[in-house]
């Protein structure tokens, strides 16, 4: 029997900004710190870890797997393990935006200013 993807919500913020950071492409470890550093604008840097007790838990539930396939790079250090967002992945984390939407939609959310504008 698969598990029911509303079964998983509400994630975890870091986990959903790391299935987020698989939506587009299979990343290794490294790269999916830079990426979520990024996103987030540097508020959440994750060592290595946290970073991979993140990834050990969403392999074990099924939401991110090791990549079959390697990118063809040069460059490209052969250790590197990719990681992938399962379908699964796919359905939890699009199923966490749209919870994420309808709590931001709400007239609580939208009454919220940034706290430097208080006065």
């Amino acid at each position: 029997m698969r598990p029911d993807p509303a079964s998983f919500l509400p994630l975890r913020p870091v986990d959903f900004i790391l299935l987020l950071s698989l939506v587009d492409a299979e990343q290794h470890g490294y790269a999916l710190a830079r990426d979520i550093a990024h996103r987030t604008d540097g508020v959440v840097q994750l060592g290595a870890g946290n970073l991979y007790r993140v990834i050990k838990r969403l392999l074990e539930e099924g939401l991110v797997a090791q990549a079959a396939r390697r990118p063809l790079s040069d460059g490209d250090d052969e250790r590197r393990v990719y990681y992938r967002i399962t379908p699964l992945g796919s359905r939890v984390a699009a199923l966490e935006a749209q919870r994420l939407r309808t709590l931001l939609a709400s007239k609580s959310a939208r009454s919220l200013t940034p706290l430097g504008d208080r006065a």
